[in-house]
């Protein structure tokens, strides 16, 4: 039926399609919303400080 070689190719397989699997669910509850709250905070102090800088030039 299986050689061994066989089954070390899908145990390959199958551990390769585990580490995606759970790197794909890391990125996505963890890394993405992280990356984006990261770049809204920095957006709103790039604008207050646009604001600030503008108020004393006045």
């Amino acid at each position: 039926m299986f050689e061994f070689d066989q089954y070390l190719g899908f145990l390959a397989f199958l551990t390769i399609l585990t580490i995606g699997f759970w790197l794909m669910i890391f990125l996505l509850t963890f890394v993405v919303p992280y990356w984006l709250f990261g770049n809204i905070r920095e957006m709103i102090k790039e604008k207050r400080k646009a604001k600030r800088a503008a108020r004393l030039q006045e």
